[in-house]
């Protein structure tokens, strides 16, 4: 039982070149939507394998074996390993559950102050404009969406830029995409191989949006060109948006800008192999997680004399 719990612990090291591969070869929308499921189910077999795990050790004490009403000892390998076992468990999860809540805590400040401040400014349709010099644009969630964009931006872009990257903004908007940036993050604190996610899944959303964007206008070079213009006015610039709110600036935007100026290839089925591999990778893992906590309930019950073994 303790064995087969060790697997979606290790499998999230496999899974970043696979996703990295899947980025490359993938429909960016497709892209997003494979990297967010594996990255979540990758992320949640880890969580139960650990917590597995910890109760695991905690049962072994004679304190919480009274606790748990066990009348026989609770079968499971050697002491040497398990209580080590489980004292890693624990630290690990108890890392993972302070980073990602300090995480939360400051995006959610963040998204709060973005909210209230965009809230304040006159209307313009779902445009409102900080008085700023520091060049910045970003899709920005909630009840209404919204888009926020400074002075110091518009101010270094024309007005067929302008408009080009409003599309962009609202492509995000429109898809959804800070759900996929905050899964992400969640992803991130529960294994230290899921951090790399963060950036792939960003990027796919920026990609999915490029391409949103794209047949929005109908002209590829003006939407590779205000992206260009854009990342190089807000290069210096330091902004304040939650990390969820998905900005045309973000990502390796010469990367984005070169898929723009070619044409959209066309992936053969033969190619989409990479993403069945990151997708069995994941099941696996949940699977693997799964039944490893099916197991340990059947331990636990024949422990307490509710079933032999």
């Amino acid at each position: 039982m303790t064995a087969l719990l060790l697997l979606p612990l290790l499998l999230p090291f496999a899974a970043p070149p696979l996703a990295r591969r899947a980025l490359a070869r993938l429909d960016p929308v497709a892209a997003l939507w494979a990297l967010t499921v594996s990255a979540l189910m990758l992320a949640g077999a880890c969580a139960a394998a650990l917590g597995a795990l910890v109760l695991t050790g905690l049962l072994k004490l004679p304190v919480f074996a009274a606790f748990g009403e066990l009348v026989h000892p609770l079968r499971t390998p050697s002491d040497v390993f398990v209580l080590p076992a489980a004292a890693l468990a624990t630290g690990a999860l108890t890392v993972g559950v302070c980073t990602l809540g300090r995480s939360a805590l400051r995006q959610f400040r963040d998204f709060r102050a973005a909210r209230a401040e965009a809230d304040r400014l006159p209307a313009a349709g779902d445009l409102r404009v900080v008085d700023s010099t520091s060049p910045d644009a970003y899709a920005l969630p909630g009840r209404p969406h919204r888009i926020v964009v400074t002075t110091a931006m518009l101010r270094s872009l024309g007005p067929a830029e302008r408009e080009a990257l409003f599309a962009h903004e609202r492509a995000h908007n429109a898809a959804g995409h800070h759900y996929f940036l905050a899964a992400a993050e969640l992803a991130a604190h529960c294994h230290p191989a899921l951090r790399s996610f963060r950036a792939d899944i960003r990027l796919a959303a920026e990609r999915a949006a490029d391409e949103s964007a794209a047949a929005a206008v109908g002209d590829r070079r003006l939407l590779a060109r205000a992206i260009a213009r854009a990342a190089l006015a807000g290069a210096a610039t330091r902004s304040s948006r939650p990390d969820f709110a998905p900005a045309a600036t973000a990502g390796p935007v010469p990367q984005r800008v070169a898929a723009l100026l070619s044409s959209p290839a066309r992936r053969p089925a033969a190619r989409r192999g990479i993403a069945l591999l990151l997708a069995g990778c994941a099941f696996v893992s949940a699977g693997a997680a799964v039944t490893g906590l099916v197991d340990f309930h059947h331990e636990v019950e024949v422990a307490q004399g509710e079933q032999s073994r």
